[in-house]
């Protein structure tokens, strides 16, 4: 069965006669443009510089040399690998009228002969062959790659820096470990905070201490690492900035069992002073068909109550155990301040106003 948002393949109905065919082969500093133009045998190559408003130029006048030939172009397309250059040539074309695609470049297939001729003129005709193929709808000739909007591709800068400096903090302390078993020093972990203290106290088999020159790089190291675990908690701080929503912007619809054994039977709410007339209830809370009662770990003999509102329509709810929340409301919880004791379990539902 055919996905709809399947690019393997084009869904669209390819009329050879009257759609402009470009492929562009990008580098850093030229561009090697070649197309299939309706009613030119040839098929043109043209190189430019790499400038979208040069490119575009062409683009209009292949359009106007297949005019002059007698047919009407109807539909432009251009295609070319994803790679260093991103999507910002894809978006831009698409707003000035050109049908852009980039294609995904492990999709296409090529010779894996280790002396084969590699020039950009014959990278040219091999997109063009795969391209026509995919315009054609026949599967196994080249993938797709969906072009982000530039909010999307935005978006994922945070993660991808993160898993950046991750990375780059594990290397810092697999670097450090090494060294340090070059000296015969095991059990040592540089990635505690108190490891820069515990530096200087470090001995070797031999009992002597740690030569200088690798004492002042293992300090750098350090220091490095100090740094890149400080970008990494910058990074996440501003996620939860971003994600997090005001408590005045939401309602909890759940409740708690006290620790206190002797506690109240009686469901009480946080959000009472949002809506009391909801929240606050001497009766337990009926059981929804989209929530049923069941047995939690928390609690043996609870089973899921949720407020009758929590079935109305556009309300967003979501059933979680309270010891794996992580939200607004548990760090500004007045238990954090120490004026009321932590619940033990909460079953709840957050709607947004």
């Amino acid at each position: 069965m055919i996905q709809v948002d399947d690019l393997s393949r084009s869904l669209i109905a390819f009329e050879q006669i009257s759609t402009l065919v470009i492929v562009v082969e990008l580098s850093q500093s030229s561009w090697l443009a070649a197309g299939v133009v309706p009613g030119i045998e040839r098929r043109p190559l043209k190189k430019l510089d790499p400038d979208p408003t040069a490119l575009l130029h062409l683009v209009e006048g292949w359009r106007d040399r297949a005019t002059k030939a007698g047919r009407a172009i109807t539909r432009t397309v251009l295609a070319f690998e994803s790679g260093r250059d991103g999507f910002w040539l894809a978006r831009w074309l698409r707003v000035r009228g050109v049908e852009t695609f980039v294609m995904h470049s492990t999709s296409v297939a090529v010779s894996r002969e280790p002396r084969r001729a590699k020039t950009d003129r014959l990278d040219t005709e091999m997109l063009i062959r795969v391209f026509l193929g995919w315009l054609r709808g026949e599967p196994r000739h080249c993938k797709m790659v969906a072009i982000p909007t530039l909010e999307e591709e935005d978006a994922r800068r945070p993660s991808r820096e993160r898993e950046s400096l991750v990375g780059e903090r594990t290397r810092i302390i697999n670097r450090m470990k090494a060294a340090l078993v070059r000296l015969g020093i095991r059990g040592f972990k540089p990635g505690l905070l108190t490891a820069p203290q515990k530096l200087d106290a470090l001995r070797t088999p031999e009992e002597t201490p740690i030569p200088p020159n690798m004492l002042d790089e293992m300090r750098r190291d350090m220091a490095r690492l100090a740094w890149v675990r400080e970008q990494i908690n910058a990074i996440e701080q501003a996620r939860l900035e971003r994600l997090e929503l005001p408590l005045a912007g939401m309602r909890w619809f759940g409740c708690w069992r006290a620790l206190s054994a002797s506690a109240s039977r009686r469901r009480i709410c946080w959000c009472k002073k949002l809506c009391p007339e909801t929240c606050e209830t001497d009766g337990p809370w009926p059981v929804t068909p989209a929530s049923p009662g069941r047995q939690t770990r928390a609690g043996r003999n609870d089973v899921s109550r949720v407020c009758p509102r929590r079935a109305t329509r556009g309300c967003v709810a979501v059933s979680f155990n309270w010891r794996g929340a992580s939200c607004a409301f548990r760090r500004t919880a007045p238990w954090r301040s120490g004026t009321e004791a932590e619940p033990k379990m909460l079953l709840g539902s957050v709607r947004g106003q």
